[in-house]
């Protein structure tokens, strides 16, 4: 039976070429890279070549590129930081962002007792930027934490508005940019943003390994300590392989982002219109600015068909994700969605479906038959 991957926002295939440059590095440069002798600095030279190609991409010095595991370090490493060396009092956010960000910053008000306050999703699902404007004026030591992309719904965030914002606010911005970095440029030395977080697997990347961008200004303590590795900012010993995998995958990302851009973009649209052909009560959850590789559906099924549709969609070899989420028999809905639809919507089924560059418009169509005979 053939695989047809719809759920690119969860994480994408490795590009063949990433593969090739990894096993490159597996088969000969084994080296620890904080050791001395050649085979060490060697493998350290292709962490450091490695940072200098990420940094590229961004405009940015490479000694603001810090490697992670994933974004989750990342992000809990930022907050954690912000609020325990950077003296931070408040925490701006949205009740949208990502569980990670979510609950580092819930963890924050339990330990030091930082003040939390949530912006106003509006029925389109940004967020409302006149509210952010006001609560900034108070001159509280604040940090701004809002994603770049939506991971259910795909609503962008204005970065350049809010950077702006926080520089005439002496507030830090940190924007989770998992979902967007490889797919969009980001040109940080243009946007004033203090912090963005990376994983390399959402850009055809290896799993396992990330980044977070640090602006020069702002000096944070390590999470991990134990050793002087990422320049003392997070101990361990570093894994070339992983590391040179994920600066092939960004740069080919880049190298190849218009035209990928272009046909996702096409694709999403024929999408879009295939279901609204077919299913006429159908609507687009997050209907504002959304990126060009996300589509969140709400499906006109009953919510006693809902527990059947990813069961029927797997059975037939389609892969996407539940979006108003019932996991495991939960009733519980997706907190995203949760946010803005009304109590009717947000019983009924709805699915996200994110798009790659390996996608068809043969697999679209199968996807809208399975739909059907549900």
């Amino acid at each position: 039976m053939k695989q047809i991957y719809l759920d690119n926002a969860a994480t994408t295939s490795v590009r063949p070429e990433v593969v090739e440059e990894m096993i490159k590095v597996l088969r000969a440069d084994f080296g620890n890279p904080s050791s001395t002798y050649s085979v060490g600095r060697h493998s350290k030279a292709l962490i450091e070549n490695a940072r200098k190609t990420i940094a590229k991409q961004f405009n940015v010095s490479s000694s603001e590129i810090v490697f992670t595991s994933c974004g989750t370090e990342g992000n809990n490493w930022i907050i954690r930081s912000a609020v325990r060396d950077l003296v931070v009092k408040r925490i701006i956010t949205t009740k949208i962002e990502h569980h990670c960000t979510l609950y580092s910053i819930q963890q924050m008000e339990k330990e030091y007792g930082t003040e939390i306050q949530y912006i106003n999703i509006l029925p389109n699902s940004e967020i409302d930027y006149k509210q952010l404007e006001e609560l900034l004026q108070d001159n509280i030591p604040t940090l701004v934490s809002l994603m770049h992309v939506n991971n259910e719904v795909g609503t962008i965030l204005d970065l350049k508005r809010v950077a702006d914002l926080c520089i005439a606010n002496n507030a830090l911005f940190h924007t989770d940019t998992v979902q967007s970095v490889g797919k969009v440029e980001i040109p940080l030395d243009e946007i004033p943003v203090d912090f963005i977080v990376a994983s390399a697997h959402k850009f055809h990347g290896p799993k396992g390994a990330g980044f977070v961008f640090i602006r020069k200004k702002n000096v944070l303590k390590p999470l991990i300590v134990g050793g002087e590795q990422e320049k003392g900012l997070r101990a361990g010993t570093e894994a070339p392989h992983q590391v040179v995998g994920m600066a092939k995958a960004l740069e080919l990302s880049y190298e190849h982002l218009n035209d990928e851009r272009k046909a996702i973009t096409e694709l999403r649209d024929y999408c879009k219109a295939k279901l609204e052909e077919n299913f006429p009560g159908i609507k687009i959850n997050g209907n504002g600015s959304t990126f060009y590789n996300v589509l969140n559906i709400l499906l006109p099924f009953s919510p006693e068909k809902a527990a059947m549709i990813l069961f029927n969609l797997d059975m037939k070899g389609i892969a996407v994700s539940r979006g108003s989420a019932c996991q495991s028999g939960s009733q519980k809905p997706s907190h995203v969605l949760a946010e803005f639809l009304n109590e009717e919507d947000i019983k009924k089924p709805s699915l996200r479906v994110s798009f790659g560059h390996e996608n068809t418009k043969e697999e679209i169509d199968f996807l809208i038959d399975v739909l059907k005979d549900v």
